[in-house]
């Protein structure tokens, strides 16, 4: 058996993972929670459920394209709903998987090692939640591949000053690099699932997905190779993604939306939810698959700091764009600032500056930090928070236009909350399905934080 691993100066004192760990005991423990771990009546009983909310999304999605964008609660002037503010919300969620895995590699964070597994997977299944909001919005959903510049007989070209264009060309990169860097991240563990596996089916097909993989020098050598290019790439699109979304808002010329500070504020909020959603998850998955050893204290508190960091850049964005407000002395920006806080949405607005600001400066207090409760509890009210930011740009700076005669309200309908709240039923879903089938935490960077392996290494 290891002794506690030595941590490098100036990091967290806490262990990167438990001591007592071998090689052997690190591979029999991850991959047993596939390959020999029984279903259990709760992860049965919540794929159930999650599935059951999926149909519900689908119903609402049929009736959708029989019937048309109206049946959400969209009108005039309002034309911008649910859609858009769950299609931000969800690609904000999917920026702490990127930023874990590229970023936190390139830096050479070794606490990165024990949960970037579940936060790429989280990535991809946000993305594809996000995805799918624009193709709903569309009034004619089976033509979406117009937005694509191919070549075609009636000579039609989107329209590239458009960001909703550019929003197709970035979610779509996003989505792809960070599909092909997460499988790329997987070859290895899957060739240890094939090794592993009792019944040649499975030994089948955890083979054709390894590529091969046969622990090679050269194997190694063109996969750290691969890998870091995968995270150079994938890096600038932590910053690019987002950025690009903001243009949705920014380039208008509607009260509420034309700032300069919104391309970096989102970002910064992206990942505060991102690392909501990133606890969210390591909270039950470490309680119910017993990965107390490798998702130690020191991930969730490094991970509750930066939420705390970002939550501080948020909050110096809400201020920047009240001072730019007062500062300008435009009327109608004015106007919108005060009925942010007088409106009829003021209650969804003062919540919005609650969880997002006020009820997480208790994570200055390094016991709240290493609570498993209070970190669930203060990631959820991030997450509403965050949602809360979107309705609020989104729908406040649309339902008072410059006439009063074309003032309105927005009023979602059921079939607005059978889609969102199905995309979450999707999103578990998937997330079910991904533990049940792959390794949830990285076999083989787990056993590179071992003594032995640090030892081989400076030989």
């Amino acid at each position: 058996m290891v002794q506690a691993i030595e941590v490098e100066p100036g990091e967290n004192k806490a262990p990167v993972m438990a001591s007592g760990h071998t090689f052997g005991s690190i591979t029999d423990k991850v991959s047993a929670m596939v390959l020999t771990r029984p279903l259990t009546k709760g992860w049965i009983f919540g794929f159930a459920i999650c599935f059951l909310i999926l149909q519900w999304m689908l119903y609402a999605m049929c009736w959708l394209f029989f019937k048309g964008v109206g049946v959400w609660g969209v009108n005039i002037p309002i034309g911008w709903g649910f859609a858009i503010v769950n299609f931000v919300w969800w690609i904000g969620i999917g920026h702490a998987g990127t930023l874990i895995s590229a970023i936190l590699l390139l830096l050479r964070q070794s606490w990165r090692n024990s949960i970037n597994r579940f936060a790429e997977a989280m990535t991809l299944f946000a993305v594809a939640c996000a995805g799918m909001f624009p193709i709903f919005h569309l009034g004619r959903p089976w033509v979406f591949y117009w937005l694509f510049p191919y070549p075609n007989t009636m000579n039609y070209w989107p329209n590239f000053r458009s960001p909703l264009v550019w929003d197709v060309f970035a979610v779509s990169t996003y989505g792809t690099i960070s599909l092909v860097f997460w499988f790329v991240g997987l070859i290895p563990d899957l060739a240890t699932m094939r090794d592993h596996a009792e019944k040649k089916w499975i030994k089948t097909v955890y083979g054709m997905l390894a590529l091969g993989w046969r622990n090679s020098t050269r194997h190694w050598s063109r996969y750290e190779t691969a890998y870091l290019l995968l995270g150079g790439l994938a890096t600038p699109l932590v910053l690019s993604v987002h950025t690009v979304v903001s243009f949705d808002f920014a380039i208008g010329i509607v009260p509420g939306w034309h700032t300069t500070i919104f391309p970096p504020y989102f970002v910064a909020g992206a990942i505060y939810s991102g690392f909501a959603m990133v606890l969210v998850l390591a909270i039950p998955i470490r309680k119910f698959y017993h990965l107390e050893d490798f998702i130690t204290p020191r991930h969730l508190e490094n991970s509750a700091m930066v939420m705390l960091a970002t939550g501080w850049i948020v909050a110096y964005g809400y201020a920047f764009e009240a001072f730019m407000n007062w500062f300008g002395g435009d009327q109608y920006e004015s106007y919108v600032r005060w009925n942010r806080i007088h409106g009829p949405y003021a209650p969804w607005y003062i919540a919005l500056l609650m969880c997002n600001i006020l009820i997480p400066q208790i994570l200055w207090w390094r016991k709240v930090r290493l609570s498993n409760f209070w970190l669930f509890m203060i990631s959820m009210d991030i997450l509403i928070g965050m949602w809360l930011e979107r309705f609020v740009i989104v729908v406040v700076s649309l339902h008072r236009d410059f006439l009063t005669s074309s003032f309105g309200m927005y009023y979602p309908t059921q079939f607005d909350w059978a889609i969102f709240i199905g995309t979450l039923g999707f999103f578990t879903a998937c997330m079910f399905l991904f533990l049940r089938l792959l390794p949830a935490v990285p076999i083989f960077e787990l056993r590179s934080l071992l003594p032995e392996a640090k030892a081989v290494e400076h030989e």
